[in-house]
């Protein structure tokens, strides 16, 4: 009988804990995060309202709100945010107890991205082999990545003739991206490999390898002479870590009508970042502070001025070199180097 007693005690006991989980549960579900934005999207500038959904009429005694982990007023500005997807966090207090409620919203640019062409200074040889993936200028030399199985490659050239002046092979199971170099050393990306590598600048000594974080795949990479940036071929442009390499930070690429996807090799240029538009033969100019694209340098035209030929491909390849203020740009497997001004429309 005193066992019974006990058991049947001990399972009132669970079914009560249970049963107050459950309520409290329930309750966090009753209230919802609401804003003023139609479906959840905003224009960079506009005010953004927010507002808690009490269908329940619970006696709310506070309530505070965060987008990401910033915190924001009821009522705010939205020039200051990133663009892309971003998460708004409502911290309710009631009953003695709190809950949390989130919903996402879509922030936009509120300019349309201007429109650039530019003029040709010179035309060098290039390499019509070279499936080129990343393109960097350090100390006046041009370093060159590559892609395809079986052909990538790591070189610095001699732009100005295409004379290869250091190449080393990879492994016939990775397939090139981009580069970029810092502090001496070269930071080489692969595809679908998840990994990176890290050379001496001089003498191209393999010192490292590295694994990539929640980025899909390796395309791009720049650098402004403290943080690496990296694309992976979507919208998102993920900072590194410069020693650890390490995912930190994400910027979303989005214009006045939604993201920016394919974003390939890229180019850290007087505080913006270039990047290829994948299949588009075009540059995006992005502002690395929020992700806007505010404007697009249309190369299509270049792509006639290059032997035509079978495995020809795509507008990719961007340095900037410092020393004359001009871009330099090429293709994938394309028999020129072009070196040019940007001119605004």
């Amino acid at each position: 009988m005193n066992n019974s007693f006990k058991l049947l005690s001990i399972t009132l006991l669970a079914l009560s804990l249970f049963a107050c989980g459950s309520s409290t549960e329930t309750k966090k579900h009753n209230f919802s995060l609401q804003t003023n934005a139609k479906n959840n999207v905003i224009t960079l500038g506009e005010t953004l309202n927010l507002s808690i959904k009490n269908p329940k009429n619970e006696t709310i005694t506070a309530v505070s709100y965060k987008i990401n982990d910033k915190q924001v007023s009821e009522s705010f500005a939205t020039n200051d945010l990133k663009l892309g997807v971003q998460t708004l966090t409502a911290t309710i207090s009631y009953d003695d107890t709190t809950a949390d409620v989130s919903t996402k919203i879509t922030v936009l640019n509120n300019t349309k991205p201007k429109i650039y062409t530019y003029k040709i200074v010179n035309t060098y040889p290039h390499d019509i082999t070279s499936y080129t993936q990343g393109l960097e200028f350090y100390n006046g030399e041009l370093y060159e990545s590559t892609g395809q199985y079986r052909e990538s490659k790591l070189r610095k050239v001699d732009y100005k003739t295409a004379e290869v002046l250091k190449n080393i092979n990879l492994q016939s199971q990775y397939f090139g991206e981009g580069l970029t170099v810092l502090n001496d050393k070269i930071y080489q990306l692969t595809w679908r490999e998840n990994t990176g590598f890290v050379y001496d600048v001089n003498s191209f000594e393999k010192l490292s390898s590295f694994t990539y974080g929640k980025s899909n795949e390796g395309w791009g990479l720049c650098n402004d002479g403290t943080r690496i940036f990296k694309s992976d071929g979507t919208e998102n442009i993920w900072l590194l870590n410069p020693e650890t390499l390490a995912e930190e930070e994400t910027i979303q690429v989005y214009r006045e009508k939604g993201k920016v996807v394919g974003l390939n090799e890229l180019e850290w240029v007087n505080g913006k970042i270039y990047s290829n538009l994948y299949q588009f033969n075009g540059v995006a100019i992005i502002n690395p502070k929020n992700g806007a694209m505010e404007a697009v340098i249309d190369f299509s035209p270049l792509r006639k001025l290059v032997t035509q030929h079978q495995g020809l491909d795509v507008l990719n390849g961007i340095a900037y070199n410092p020393d004359t203020n001009t871009l330099f740009v090429t293709g994938k497997r394309w028999d020129k180097l072009f070196e040019v001004e940007i001119i605004e429309q």
